[in-house]
């Protein structure tokens, strides 16, 4: 089948790599956690299949990067280019720390698993008719799914006034990435598909992992998920037209 979505500008979303904590599955937050040992490795395994010239992140063809103000995504972001990468993209302002994809504030349920979560909840009298969930529930003295949602749709609307004259392709850079966490990606893939944080659409994005999102149609109006990569690249523009 013909490719005729080729060239449309894509978001690219990396969860940042490995920590004590997502190792153990505690929820981690405002908490700044470093990487592992391990998690250095996710990211720098990551970078050498997907990064560099021609293949699927290509730093020439990235217009904005938004960064999470974590030191987990920080490192991330460090370790999935060279240096000569990173000091281009600051020299052009290509990269921007914001707080609008920083992970959902756990308020209460900051360094607990889910267990404890739930748990502590019905000591406090909630959840009598069934069990907690965040994408619904929110988090005590944390954001709710309202709340998350309304910081999300702010960079994704900044993001499409990026790519909107530029979804034919072209020469011009009009990829992003965005480097932050678990929740906050998936909850960024929800509603740049449209749906409520409360809509049942289970994701999984590991640590150090890629995820696309792109749009159908060449339209800025059709936000899709990118489901299959071409993991050669995205070829070149003969190929591409």
């Amino acid at each position: 089948m013909p490719d005729k979505d080729a060239g449309t500008p894509r978001v690219f979303l990396v969860r940042h790599g490995e920590t004590e904590w997502t190792r153990s599955g505690r929820y981690t937050g405002r908490s700044d956690i470093p990487l592992t040992a391990h998690g250095e490795s996710q990211v720098l395994s990551t970078s050498r299949s997907v990064v560099g010239s021609g293949r699927i992140i290509d730093a020439s063809k990235l217009a904005r990067i938004y960064i999470s103000p974590r030191t987990r995504a920080q490192r991330t972001y460090s370790l999935l280019f060279d240096d000569v990468s990173r000091a281009s993209f600051e020299r052009e302002q290509r990269v921007e720390v914001t707080s609008d994809i920083r992970e959902w504030e756990y308020g209460l349920y900051e360094g607990l698993l889910t267990a404890e979560i739930r748990a502590g909840r019905k000591e406090r009298g909630l959840d009598s008719e069934r069990a907690w969930d965040i994408w619904r529930d929110g988090c005590e003295e944390g954001e709710n799914p309202g709340e998350m949602s309304a910081r999300l749709d702010a960079l994704i609307t900044r993001i499409q006034e990026i790519q909107a004259p530029y979804m034919k392709g072209g020469e011009e850079p009009v990829d992003v990435l965005v480097v932050a966490h678990g929740h906050s990606l998936r909850a960024f893939a929800k509603r740049w598909l449209g749906f409520e944080l409360s809509a049942r659409l289970p994701m999984m994005l590991e640590p150090g992992a890629v995820g696309v999102l792109s749009y159908e149609h060449h339209n800025v109006k059709e936000p899709a998920l990118l489901l299959g990569v071409n993991m050669g690249g995205g070829g070149d523009k003969e190929q591409r037209e």
